[in-house]
């Protein structure tokens, strides 16, 4: 039997014009075996899940460089709640101070990769947190 693929949604969530770092990060999960669907720039909350909960995902990697984070990441993590979808872990990245990190992991991100962080770490932490 074949091991199921981790499957991972990278959203850019609210304004956030920017995308070259969540494509990067894409490439480089799909070319780890991840499946990936990239919602493209400017989604809503509702829209991320909505895209979460339709194709079943393992993963939710949030990319985000506005510097609304502190409430779009949040947000994310509260709606998959609301959706019973708690099991779906959380990952960002982005220009995020270091100052704000803590308190976007005790609102439920799991971690957050900043710019620089090699891709291999970020699989490496998908693999062995789904």
């Amino acid at each position: 039997m074949a091991e199921k693929r981790i499957r991972v949604l990278v959203a850019k969530p609210g304004l956030d014009g920017h995308d070259r770092g969540a494509k990067v990060v894409a490439r480089a999960l799909r070319d780890a075996g991840m499946e990936v669907i990239y919602t493209g720039l400017r989604q809503t909350v509702p829209q991320i899940i909505e895209a979460a909960d339709a194709e079943d995902v393992n993963v939710v990697a949030l990319s985000l460089l506005s510097g609304a984070h502190n409430t779009l990441f949040p947000e994310v993590v509260n709606a998959l709640k609301e959706r019973g979808m708690d099991d779906v872990l959380v990952i960002g990245g982005g220009v995020i101070p270091a100052g704000d990190i803590p308190g976007l992991k005790d609102s439920g991100v799991k971690a957050i990769f900043t710019p620089g962080t090699p891709t291999k770490e970020i699989i490496d932490f998908i693999k062995a947190n789904v």
